[in-house]
């Protein structure tokens, strides 16, 4: 369903209760990152020499970074956001064991400066650098690292987010304040990529119930990261100070605000008008908001393979864990036949060409292809490629006979869908017309519902099909197990990590496979078989792969990194870089200011639209981007 990421079900991550649904439809994504490089190295040194250097502290000067957002924060709770947008802010405030260099996605040091595994690959050791504070003056160890993961592997309203990182975890402890050691049940090929954000246990310790905690009571809150959050009000903005005493060095900017922007062409108007310094879209800009801002002076458009897919997913039938079944979705879709017959009616060159406008590569994976290791592409013989009379021709052995200009099922009635489409997301309306038209011609009737908050339904189980998408880490892992029958709720009709309630043995086993196996090629072909499984039980149409299309004002920023930095992203990176790295244009130019929504200081600003339009209600409904976010968020 990213998070969207986050399911993003458009956007990059695992859902979390109703109170924070992942909007679906925005890439999404997903999240650990170990790199096939490291997966099997026993031990890693110190930062290379080509990694991010520490900077010199930033000079006074009140500079302040606006970045206009059109997603809600779902929540400020590490243990329970699925949000890109929710996810990329926990980056900035916490550390994490590992982090990835901005320039091949390879793990380097975090808050563990080097890690070492046992012969058996059963225990890792972590050495904890000994140069990191938390913002209230308190120094961060080991022990707080050890109390994250072992919060994590004692309260299930702990796991929400990231629990999948922790399941096979024996034992964490921590001998002193610089050694972190973790045991493991078996080999766990993720382990240099635990995307978890480690707190400081003196303040998250008397935490009394982590599934309604928000951490939005009291402020600043305390980390240890670039950045540290100061305030924040519910579909206003989030505010965050430079952390001066940050081991890599501060940000060169002073403050960094999250403004929530409702609608992405007004935030595109204010790029242009100086009032904003930055904005991406939901995920990207639109064509046709990218063309009308090219040549613009001070103004620069980015555009760079994105990290996310965007896709048609099926309900499978929605179950729990127990095999209690609920929800409506149509019991024709739990025929292979018919869901094969639905994507060999969608012409995806069509949608790359005509909707995307060119700003996308036609999909065929789960994993994108910037993840070059872990691309797959079904063969030819395999491929479902758009091919109307096959589809007619599955329909007809399915038992869905064309009757005049309808197909009909044993029991008579039409075979009509309904597909969740998100409210604010274009090209869920743009490609919805299409569906109609293509599904139509072979007789099968299509309701496109689009709606604010497409979670509910979803974790209802109460649709047909629903636009799909999550952003992927350079560990594909998490986005694959949000497949696995472990991921599906506990009980009907609540939140959980699973994406679209799909269960399989055949793929559970594939899943324990590549998280078992350290071998970098080995484990890449094993998560090949595990998307080829995907492709051909038809539950997931990966229908594109849309680029990151972003803009900033060059008369405000004067540079800002990349991810990868040849040709990459600027908004939801796997890391902090772009924030961090972002140098003001000077300490004269103008900008967006950092206020609390209404006043404007002045100050420069840069603002990110990233446009999911995605509503928190009352705060207590949040959307869940897993990576389900409006399919442009999604879980990280």
């Amino acid at each position: 369903m990213n998070v969207r990421d986050q399911h993003d079900p458009q956007s990059e991550s695992p859902p979390q209760n109703r109170r924070r649904r992942r909007t679906l439809f925005a890439s999404g994504v997903a999240a650990l990152a170990l790199t096939a490089g490291l997966a099997a190295a026993p031990a890693a040194p110190a930062a290379p020499a080509d990694a991010p250097q520490a900077v010199a502290p930033a000079k006074a000067g009140g500079k302040t970074l606006t970045v206009a957002l059109a997603q809600s924060v779902d929540s400020l709770s590490p243990f329970l956001a699925q949000r890109l947008v929710s996810t990329s802010i926990h980056r900035l405030m916490y550390e994490y064991l590992t982090n990835y260099d901005p320039k091949d996605n390879k793990t380097i040091p975090g808050f563990a400066t080097e890690w070492k595994s046992s012969a058996d690959k059963l225990t890792w050791t972590y050495t904890i650098r000994d140069d990191s504070t938390w913002s209230d003056g308190k120094k961060a160890t080991a022990k707080d690292a050890a109390f994250t993961f072992n919060k994590m592997m004692t309260d299930d309203n702990a796991a929400q987010a990231n629990g999948s990182f922790v399941a096979n975890f024996k034992k964490v402890s921590a001998p002193s304040d610089t050694e972190l050691v973790i045991e493991l049940k078996k080999p766990q090929a993720t382990m240099t990529a635990l995307d978890v954000p480690i707190v400081p246990e003196h303040i998250w310790k008397d935490v009394k119930d982590y599934s309604k905690f928000n951490n939005d009571e009291k402020f600043p809150i305390v980390g240890n990261g670039p950045f540290v959050l100061t305030d924040y009000k519910t579909d206003q903005y989030v505010k965050l100070k430079a952390n001066k005493k940050f081991w890599r060095g501060a940000p060169k900017f002073d403050e960094l605000v999250f403004r929530t922007y409702k609608d992405q062409d007004a935030a595109v108007a204010a790029l242009r008008k100086g009032e904003v310094s930055f904005v991406a879209g939901a995920p990207a800009l639109t064509p046709a908001q990218a063309a009308s801002l090219k040549g613009q002076k001070n103004i620069k458009v980015n555009e760079g393979p994105g990290r996310r897919f965007f896709a048609i997913a099926t309900n499978p039938g929605a179950r729990t864990k127990g095999g209690e079944k609920f929800g409506d979705g149509h019991p024709a879709l739990l025929d292979q036949k018919v869901r094969q017959a639905l994507f060999l009616a969608v012409d995806r060159k069509t949608i790359v060409d005509k909707v995307f406008q060119g700003h996308a590569v036609e999909g065929a994976g789960y994993i994108p292809p910037r993840f070059k290791d872990y691309f797959w592409e079904p063969s030819d013989s395999q491929k479902l490629a758009y091919d109307p009379e096959r589809a007619a021709k599955l329909l007809d052995e399915a038992g869905y006979p064309k009757k005049g200009d309808k197909r009909v099922g044993k029991d008579g009635k039409p075979l009509d869908f309904r597909i969740l489409c998100h409210a604010t997301d274009p090209n869920d309306k743009a490609i919805g017309k299409y569906l109609k038209e293509w599904w139509g011609d072979l007789g099968i009737g299509l309701e496109v519902q689009c709606l604010d908050d497409v979670s509910v339904p979803w974790y209802a189980g109460e649709y047909d099909l629903a636009f799909d998408g999550w952003s992927v880490n350079p560990d594909p892992d998490f986005v694959l197990g949000i497949h696995t029958c472990a991921a599906l709720p506990e009980k009907a009709k609540e939140s959980a990590a699973t994406d679209n309630f799909i269960c399989d043995k055949k793929f559970d086993e594939l899943y324990q496979k590549q998280l078992a196996e350290y071998d970098p090629a080995k484990r890449a072909a094993t998560v090949k078989d595990m998307q080829s499984w995907l492709y051909d039980s038809g539950y997931m149409n990966i229908i594109a792969y849309p680029n990151a299309v972003e803009a900033y004002r060059t008369d405000h920023i004067k540079s800002i990194k990349t991810m990868p930095e040849a040709s990459g992203n600027i908004y939801g990176q796997d890391g902090y870089w772009s924030w961090w790295s972002a140098v003001p244009a000077s300490a004269g130019s103008g900008g967006a200011s950092g206020g609390d929504g209404g006043d404007d200081s002045g100050s420069t600003g840069v603002v990110i639209g990233v446009v999911v339009g995605v509503l928190v209600l009352g705060g207590a409904v949040f959307l869940f981007s897993r990576r389900r976010a409006a399919t442009a968020d999604d879980r990280e």
